[in-house]
């Protein structure tokens, strides 16, 4: 008599929660796959990762289109306008395109997909649409949501991502309060398109995750765009008034800024309260975050969490590998998530990425060193009109031994997996060095820094 199927129950069907459910089907469970939308793909395709992009790739095209006269060009003009409708249908299409894909791989691996609300009724069972459904093992994928201005009217051009990545026009002025990594991508887009940007963040700086120098190139490129920055800002009221809204801010002293739209970028927050958490054993942390182990196993043995609602870094990538690991781990395998691992990107112009250690984190009694390489001295840079960028290592310097990375530059989320690999390796200075990159090629610029700090590089 052949075994029978473990029943695994995941809920949330975001990139998460559909890699679990797809390695879990592909290893011999029974599958069921809950999602309140009629697609699969969650926030990240729906309204987030992907139309994100898609826009950004808008953006960059806008741009280039704009300086394309040094390349020859006459036949850029100032009446040139942007077809919101074709955009947008662009856009959605791309989406389309994804869902559709995602629901046929649940079909062909038998994953039963149900559309509706999940609530957990118990340590070994689900309500949706008020149906129980029991399960051997259940995988929490609920991700998370905007977290909403405190003290803000209720007003339609209070918008967070969500309604940006809509597309519903362009305004002349949109004040963007939190300069994080969302809130940048919208500043990229939004500037591109002819808005006028203003961004509010509370802190000293923006992308306090990367170091300085390469974050300050971002910042430049977005003040070139016409963004303008307020550090060290708290806001302390937005009043809606018949022609806009006016922002009041508290910094060294207290003045106002008037804008069309205002676009809330000020973090997200877990899902978690929302599946009947307290009709199960599981326990909480900070009031909405699931504490996981290193199989991202809750305190209930049989009730797995993965992505948002395990906390930060909030990244689709993560929640993707812990789905991976908590499926082969339902199936027998001690598997493990390395949390410290995890790259990180910033998809303005230009894009920003890093990967594993930097200087910043010497605070923490670990040796690193950086090295680097500046894009305006590689040839393929300058020939395909990338601008400014930076390839930074950073090593130990007594081992040499890579220890994370951090790119600047068009494409830079592309360059990162090289060094990632690296690290994972345990590659050095030396190895990186040694690796015959293509010429001329921006990938060459990791071997180039490498050689710098080995004082072997002749391209300097």
């Amino acid at each position: 008599m052949s075994e029978q199927k473990k029943k695994v129950v995941v809920i949330g069907a975001g990139p998460g929660g559909y890699a679990a459910a797809f390695r879990c089907a592909d290893l011999g469970c029974e599958v069921t796959l809950i999602d309140e939308r009629e697609t699969l793909g969650g926030v990240c395709l729906n309204e987030g990762c992907i139309p994100s992009k898609t826009l950004l790739h808008i953006a960059e095209f806008i741009q280039e289109y704009k300086t394309s006269y040094e390349f020859g060009f006459t036949t850029i003009s100032s009446n040139d306008k942007l077809l919101l409708d074709k955009t947008r249908d662009y856009k959605n299409n791309i989406i389309n395109t994804l869902t559709s894909g995602l629901g046929n791989i649940a079909s062909r691996r038998k994953v039963k997909h149900v559309k509706g609300y999940a609530e957990l009724i118990s340590d070994t069972s689900v309500n949706v649409n008020d149906v129980t459904i029991d399960f051997d093992y259940a995988i929490i994928a609920v991700g998370s949501s905007p977290i909403s201005l405190p003290n803000s009217p209720i007003d339609e051009r209070i918008w967070t991502s969500t309604e940006a990545l809509e597309l519903r026009e362009i305004p002349k002025s949109i004040t963007i309060i939190g300069g994080g990594i969302i809130g940048l991508e919208m500043a990229t887009i939004y500037a591109a398109l002819g808005s006028s940007i203003n961004i509010i963040e509370l802190s000293k700086d923006l992308l306090p995750d990367f170091d300085n120098k390469s974050a300050s190139i971002v910042k430049k490129s977005l003040i070139e765009k016409g963004c303008k920055f307020y550090f060290n800002t708290k806001v302390l009221e937005i009043e809606s008034l018949p022609n806009n809204l006016t922002i009041h801010c508290e910094s060294d002293t207290s003045f106002t800024i008037d804008s069309d739209i205002v676009l809330s970028s000020i973090g997200r927050k877990s899902n978690a309260g929302k599946i009947g958490l307290e009709n199960t054993l599981i326990t909480l942390e900070k009031g909405d975050i699931i504490p996981v182990d290193e199989q991202c196993r809750t305190n209930v043995s049989n009730i797995f969490a993965i992505g948002d609602v395990t906390g930060m870094p909030m990244l689709a990538h993560r929640a993707t590998h812990q789905g991976k690991i908590v499926a082969e781990v339902i199936s027998g395998l001690n598997h493990k998530f390395l949390n410290g691992m995890i790259p990180k990107v910033a998809y303005t112009d230009p894009e920003i990425a890093n990967v594993g250690l930097s200087e910043s984190q010497n605070h923490l009694g670990i040796k690193i060193k950086d090295t680097s390489f500046p894009w305006m001295a590689s040839g393929r840079n300058l020939a395909s009109n990338g601008g400014n960028g930076l390839t930074t290592l950073h090593y130990c310097p007594d081992s040499l031994r890579i220890l994370g990375g951090t790119i600047v530059g068009k494409n830079a989320s592309e360059l990162l997996g090289e060094i990632s690999i690296a690290i994972c390796m345990g590659a050095t200075l030396k190895d990186m060095a040694l690796v015959m990159h293509a010429h001329p090629t921006i990938s060459e610029t990791i071997a180039f820094a490498a050689e710098k700090s080995l004082g072997t590089l002749t391209d300097l």
